[in-house]
């Protein structure tokens, strides 16, 4: 999917990512390791922070869509699967610790043959 149809007015939107994911905002600043409040209120969602963590959700997602087919395949593996070489941790786990670049570089590396 386009990272366009998960942004508007040149930022990230949660309400836009938690449609297209079919849950709530509450459920996705989970995800990505923010507090409710970060996608509620407007200068929040605005923050670096904020709109780095949703940067990284949506990386993650369209990085590992392809192979699942679907926006909500992909979330559901980000949340469940637990990932060889990181203690039995999930992707979203890692992605709420702050390591989502760990993640990306993960996938990368499967992708050019390498396992963990």
């Amino acid at each position: 999917m386009s990272i366009t149809q998960y942004a508007e007015n040149g930022l990230f939107a949660p309400k836009k990512i938690a449609a297209i994911l079919r849950t709530t905002s509450e459920e996705v600043a989970m995800t990505v390791g923010l507090g409710k409040d970060a996608l509620q209120r407007r200068t929040r969602i605005q923050s670096d922070r904020t709109q780095r963590r949703l940067r990284e959700l949506v990386e993650l997602l369209n990085k590992v869509q392809p192979r699942f087919g679907s926006e909500l395949m992909a979330y559901a593996w980000l949340r469940s699967e637990p990932l060889p070489g990181f203690d039995g941790r999930t992707a979203m786990q890692l992605v709420q610790d702050g390591r989502a670049q760990q993640v990306l570089e993960y996938i990368d590396a499967v992708d050019a043959g390498v396992y963990a």
